[in-house]
C-alpha cells in the first residue's frame, strides 16, 4: 500500500523529536555509558519498534506489519555484525570512552540521512527497472559468500580507511589531540578540527558501506519505501546503545557471520525469484515458487536464534576447556 504524505510527515517529525531528545540526553555531560543504562535504552528502542510494527499491523494490514518486522529484524541483525567495525574504529582513533556515545550518535544521525537518499534511489530504480532485482539478488549472494569467509577467519573486518577519510585528513586543518568531545577547537587562536571529525567521518562512511548490503536485503523483503525507511531508521536509532551492551559479547557470537550469510543468501535467492515472477515466467510454464513474507520472517528468526544459541554454547565449551587446561598444570605441581 502507498502511505499518504501526512504519514511521512508525522513519521519524520517523530523521528526528529527522538533524535533531538536523544541529543539532549547525550549532550548533558561526557560520561561512560554503563551496560545497565545502555540495556534500558536498547529495550526502549526495541519496544518502540515493536509498537510501531503493531500499529502497522492494525492500521495498514498484516502484510505491511509482517514486512516491517522482517525488515527490522534483518537490519538490526546485520547491524550487530557491523559493530565489530565500530569497535575497530574506536580503537584505531583512540576515542576516550566518555566521548564514544556522542561520536556514535553523530555518526549514526549522519548515516540515517545518507541512507534515506540511498533508499529513495533504490526504490526509484526498482520501480523503473525490474532487472535491478537480479542485480541486488546476485550482489547479496556474493556478499553472503564474503561474510561466510569472514566467519572462517579468511578475511578480517577493517575500519574504513579509504580515499575520502585520508583526503579529509589532508584538506581539513586538524589538531593532534582531542579537546573533550569537541569537533572544532582553537589552537594558537586558529580554529581547527579535532580528530573527532575523522572518527565521525569513518563511522558515517562505514554505515553507508553497510547500507550497500542491508538496503538490497530489505528490498528483498518489501519494496514499500516507507517500510524500508522506517525499519532502517528504527534499527539505526537502537544501534548506538547496542554497541555498549554487546561490546563484550561480540567475541562470543562466533557463528554470527554464518547466520548472517545464510540470511543474505536466502534474501538474494528470494530477490531473483521475485524478478522471475516479474518477468512473467509462468507464460513459458517455468515453475517458480513464491516465498511469502511470513515464511521469510520465520526463516530469519530461526536462523538468528539457532546461530545465537550455537555461538553461546560453543563459547561456553571453549571457556570450560581453557579453564581445565589451566587447572591441570596446577594440579600436576601439587605434592
Amino acid at each position: 500500500m502507498d502511505f499518504p504524505v501526512w504519514v511521512w510527515v508525522a513519521t519524520l517529525v517523530g523521528l526528529t523529536a527522538l533524535i533531538v531528545g536523544d541529543l539532549v540526553v547525550v549532550g548533558r555531560r561526557p560520561r561512560e555509558v554503563s551496560v545497565r543504562e545502555a540495556s534500558l535504552w536498547v529495550a526502549a528502542c526495541v519496544g518502540l519498534a515493536v509498537l510501531f510494527g503493531l500499529a502497522l499491523l492494525i492500521f495498514a494490514g498484516s502484510t505491511a506489519g509482517a514486512e516491517f518486522f522482517a525488515g527490522y529484524v534483518t537490519e538490526y541483525s546485520l547491524s550487530v555484525d557491523n559493530l565489530f567495525v565500530f569497535v575497530i574504529i574506536m580503537a584505531k582513533f583512540a576515542v576516550p570512552r566518555q566521548h564514544q556515545h556522542r561520536v556514535l550518535f553523530i555518526g549514526i544521525v549522519l548515516s540515517l540521512v545518507l541512507r534515506g537518499v540511498c533508499i529513495a534511489a533504490g526504490a526509484a530504480a526498482l520501480a523503473a527497472f525490474n532487472w535491478i532485482f537480479y542485480v541486488f539478488g546476485a550482489f547479496l549472494i556474493y556478499t553472503a559468500i564474503k561474510v561466510a569467509k569472514e566467519g572462517k577467519g579468511e578475511e578480517e573486518p577493517e575500519a574504513p580507511d579509504n580515499a575520502l577519510v585520508r583526503a579529509l585528513g589532508r584538506i581539513l586543518p586538524t589538531s593532534d589531540a582531542y579537546d573533550g568531545g569537541k569537533v572544532v577547537t582553537k589552537v594558537g587562536g586558529r580554529r581547527v578540527f579535532t580528530p573527532m571529525i575523522m572518527v565521525v567521518s569513518a563511522l558515517g562512511i562505514a554505515n553507508v558501506v553497510f547500507a550497500l548490503d542491508s538496503i538490497p536485503a530489505i528490498f528483498g523483503l518489501t519494496t514499500n519505501g516507507y517500510i524500508v525507511f522506517t525499519a532502517n531508521a528504527l534499527a539505526l536509532l537502537g544501534l548506538r546503545q547496542l554497541y555498549f551492551v554487546i561490546g563484550g559479547l561480540l567475541e562470543r557470537l562466533v557463528y554470527l557471520s554464518y547466520g548472517l550469510s545464510v540470511i543474505l543468501g536466502f534474501i538474494g535467492v528470494k530477490l531473483i525469484i521475485e524478478a522471475l515472477h516479474g518477468s512473467h515466467v509462468e507464460r513459458i510454464s517455468l515453475p517458480v515458487p513464491h516465498i511469502g513474507i511470513a515464511l521469510s520472517l520465520g526463516i530469519i528468526v530461526v536462523v538468528l536464534v539457532v546461530t545465537t544459541i550455537a555461538s553461546l554454547l560453543r563459547s561456553r565449551s571453549v571457556s570450560a576447556k581453557q579453564e581445565a587446561e589451566v587447572e591441570e598444570p596446577e594440579l600436576a605441581g601439587t605434592p
